[in-house]
């Protein structure tokens, strides 16, 4: 997490994975866990409040350059949100490390395949002015891994499975395939992500005996998370665990 420049991350992401699988890391064992408040962040791009990031128009290269710049910051970050679930929260089961270790590599898998596809365009990741909000949510939840499952991968991720139909449309209308593809790749992969959260979400709220339902809307008014706007992929959040009860709330809202 400490890595700042971006191919840095990513390979160490890479190489952290493939360590994993081999069977070289062991997650009970004496590492130390100190939390990582701050991850490594390039100089570039600019943080800054959610209303000053550019707008992302896909009719002009510029606009469509800055909606790509933006989803592969989220990527950035949510390599960071999924190495710190990892790292923070000891005491899990092995499973779940790795759960976790897989999405971060799914992540950056992701990165690099947003970064690349923009510099087909003439831009590189940096060039726009992004915002810190997931990072922001990482450190609201640092305290609890089952507020870390609910408000992270079932509010912030899930909220890339609603917009992503809406961006494919969007970029239809440019003939921007190459992107399409690499949306589709993504949002298969986040479904999984999302699952993941759903399932240890699941998984914490039995081993505490509180009711996963009404616990998680609990949770939203407590920590003030980012309102839930439709349309809502109905389609994507069951396959990513939302329970029959949880769509028909949402529907409603």
């Amino acid at each position: 997490m400490h890595a700042r420049l971006p191919a840095d991350k990513t390979d160490r992401v890479h190489a952290l994975w493939a360590d994993w699988l081999a069977g070289r890391i062991d997650p009970a064992s004496g590492i130390s866990r100190l939390p990582i408040d701050q991850p490594g962040q390039p100089e570039k791009p600019e943080l800054v409040t959610p209303h000053q990031v550019s707008r992302r128009r896909v009719d002009t290269l510029p606009g469509r350059a800055a909606l790509i710049h933006a989803l592969a910051h989220i990527e950035f970050n949510a390599i960071n949100l999924a190495l710190d679930a990892a790292h923070r929260f000891a005491g899990m089961p092995r499973p779940y490390y790795a759960d976790w270790l897989s999405v971060a590599n799914e992540e950056a898998q992701h990165f690099e395949l947003l970064t690349a596809h923009l510099a087909t365009l003439g831009y590189a990741y940096g060039d726009f002015p992004a915002h810190n909000g997931l990072w922001d949510m990482a450190l609201k939840t640092a305290h609890d891994p089952l507020v870390r499952m609910a408000l992270v991968p079932r509010v912030l991720e899930a909220r890339g499975l609603d917009a992503t139909p809406l961006i494919v449309d969007r970029l239809k209308t440019v003939q921007d395939t190459r992107m399409i593809e690499i949306l589709a790749v993504i949002e298969r992969d986040e479904i999984g992500h999302v699952a993941v959260g759903s399932h240890w979400f699941g998984w914490l709220c039995a081993a505490r005996g509180v009711p996963a339902d009404t616990t998680f809307r609990q949770l939203l008014v407590e920590y003030d998370a980012p309102p839930l706007k439709p349309p809502f992929n109905l389609a994507a959040r069951r396959q990513a665990g939302f329970s029959e009860a949880e769509l028909d709330w949402l529907k409603a809202l």
